[in-house]
């Protein structure tokens, strides 16, 4: 217990970064993108039956030059025959079928003499997957309905296995996110929403910031990960809001110059000091999923990772937005989920 605040800190279990420490069953699963995470889309696509296999070579290349597919390069020309009793034993993918699908003769598929249609069945239509598939699960899928290459990302797949972290990683989380409970409930105590959040650089293992929500109604904007993100910048010596009546909310200083004044922001081609800018390369640990103004305040402040316990019913790194992951902004990271989940639940459940 600090004696001049009279707040017991939480405890800090030496064995935490042990990966004898079996922390209490939750799983860290990545909050992956819209594009890997959505289901696989198809459209319809002719193909048609090789009934000579003596011309599958030259039938491949003059059909790939007519119809080269640039936007699908993941789909495989050539599949076995889907039924076994058909007396042709490969299919080959002919072309894009477009909106005004139908039946379709070769000759108006394949014009001559671009195309030599012998060794050729009629066309038919099937569903092909429109997009390269991005996991494994997306992969199973596609290939089921036509032949796909598959470049995986084995972190990913790792990741949503729950293989991507270590014992000694998960204790850490483990610690990390129990300080944040520990804000939490701190917050709950002065009669705030009960969310805490901390700030740690995965490089030293150090706490950078602890903070937990402190809006009301003269500071509207005071949601546990700006609280968060300030605290930093006052660790760097700026900073914005008086968070000194909370004194849950504590930071780290960093090695700033006395000429860093207060308030000042940093700007992102500055690096004189050697100070990352804001939360360059550091990691998030909040019990609640932030919402879209904190999501887009972890995107200006160039956060590394975020680990999130409970999901929130507008939060914005899953549940209605994935922010965190959209290519048209200029900063993406990488979200988690899950962590102590059980616990940070009850902290501050859905009405």
């Amino acid at each position: 217990m600090d004696p001049a605040l009279g707040i017991a800190e939480p405890h800090v279990d030496e064995k935490a970064g042990s990966p004898e420490r079996e922390p209490a069953p939750w799983q860290a699963l990545p909050v992956l993108s819209e594009q890997q995470s959505g289901d696989v889309e198809l459209v319809l696509a002719y193909a048609a039956p090789i009934l000579d296999k003596r011309q599958t070579s030259r039938l491949l290349k003059e059909v790939s030059a007519v119809h080269p597919l640039p936007a699908q390069p993941h789909l495989k020309r050539v599949r076995p025959s889907q039924d076994p009793s058909c007396p042709h034993a490969l299919e080959m993918l002919l072309c894009l079928a477009g909106p005004a699908a139908g039946t379709r003769l070769l000759a108006e598929l394949l014009p001559e003499p671009a195309v030599d249609p012998r060794g050729l069945g009629q066309p038919f239509l099937v569903p092909v997957p429109a997009r390269p598939p991005l996991t494994r699960g997306q992969f199973e899928e596609a290939r089921s309905h036509w032949p796909t290459n598959f470049h995986e990302d084995r972190e990913v797949t790792r990741a949503l296995s729950g293989q991507l972290f270590s014992a000694q990683e998960r204790a850490t989380m483990h610690g990390h996110m129990e300080r944040a409970v520990w804000a939490a409930q701190q917050a709950a105590s002065r009669g705030l929403r009960a969310v805490g959040a901390v700030v740690v650089d995965p490089a030293s293992g150090r706490v950078l910031a602890t903070g937990h929500d402190c809006r009301g109604a003269a500071r509207p904007l005071l949601h546990a990960t700006m609280v968060c993100i300030d605290l930093v910048a006052q660790g760097q010596g700026r900073g914005t809001y008086d968070l000194v009546p909370h004194p849950a909310c504590s930071f780290a200083p960093a090695n700033a110059p006395q000429s860093v004044r207060a308030g000042s922001v940093r700007k992102l081609d500055e690096d004189a000091d050697g100070l990352p800018y804001v939360c360059t390369g550091y990691d998030l640990y909040i019990t609640r999923e932030p919402c879209a103004m904190c999501a887009m305040a972890l995107v200006h402040s160039r956060v590394r990772r975020v680990f999130y316990g409970a999901p929130s019913p507008d939060g914005a790194l899953g549940t209605r937005f994935r922010m965190h992951a959209r290519s048209d902004l200029n900063h993406r990271f990488q979200a988690f989920r899950g962590v102590l989940e059980a616990q940070c639940r009850q902290l501050d459940p859905d009405p």
